[in-house]
């Protein structure tokens, strides 16, 4: 069953107000948890039906729930805070970029951290021991992607040189729809509504099988609801590569050399 839509005022850095039509994210006590591997995350709500819409194949949904996760709420309001003050601090006046190396993304800038403050080492060592299993060998190296109010990412796999079979994204600032469609099979999909502050995990089959794309303002919408994207920040963690499936480099996540490290 849809939400309900509302109206929310969102406040951004200059003061101003925005009056923008979204979703009301359910309360977590009423969302439906699935059983998650990861021991260590056995006490997080992980959310399904009232965030994710499916295509008619049946077995998209089997595939979702075993391969994705999404938990709401992940970090407080302080932390999202935190760590937006630290990213801005990094980025020496780098202005948005219309396209990436590949074409994968529009209107965007990014940067890698390794050292972070001690309040935000902390949410990303939480992210970490969530995402990541015992045999995952973590990369330390965060990626830090900022799309601009009218940027979005086109739909890509990302590349088997550059990323391992988990990669988890922590969404800051602003909703938006994340799409997952099978590689082969255009007909095969589901999708993510993604609220600020929310951590999402891909593994294996949909970290390999299905592109992902967050969608263009003008094409989000989640169970026939418009849903705005206005600046949304995602910090993102990979496990590293397997040798074994070690390619020529793809989508995304090509190595930065701007500012990393700083």
């Amino acid at each position: 069953m849809a939400m309900s839509p509302a109206h929310h005022l969102l406040k951004f850095r200059h003061g101003c107000m925005l009056t923008v039509k979204c979703f009301r994210f359910p309360c977590v006590k009423h969302l439906t948890t699935f059983r998650t591997s990861n021991p260590k995350s056995k006490n997080l709500q992980k959310q399904a039906s009232e965030l994710l819409e499916y295509s008619q194949e049946e077995n998209v949904k089997s595939i979702a729930a075993e391969h994705f996760s999404l938990f709401t709420n992940f970090i407080t309001s302080e932390e999202e805070t935190s760590l937006i003050t630290e990213i801005d601090t990094k980025w020496r006046r780098l202005k948005y970029q219309k396209g990436h190396w590949d074409n994968a993304i529009q209107d965007y800038r990014e940067l890698e951290i390794r050292d972070w403050r001690r309040p935000n080492a902390s949410i990303i060592q939480r992210i970490q021991e969530v995402a990541f299993d015992d045999g995952d060998v973590k990369n330390n190296l965060i990626h830090v992607l900022d799309l601009s109010p009218i940027g979005f990412i086109n739909p890509h796999v990302d590349s088997t040189r550059f990323c391992g079979r988990v990669i988890a994204g922590l969404s800051l600032l602003s909703p938006c729809v994340m799409k997952y469609t099978h590689k082969d099979d255009a007909s095969i999909w589901f999708q993510a509504l993604l609220p600020p502050k929310s951590l999402y995990i891909m593994r294996d089959r949909v970290r390999y099988e299905f592109e992902h794309e967050i969608l263009k303002n003008e094409d989000s919408l989640f169970k026939g609801e418009k849903v705005n994207k206005s600046r949304r920040v995602s910090l993102l963690c990979r496990s590293q590569p397997q040798a074994e499936l070690d390619e020529k480099p793809g989508q995304l996540f090509k190595p930065i050399t701007l500012f990393e490290n700083t």
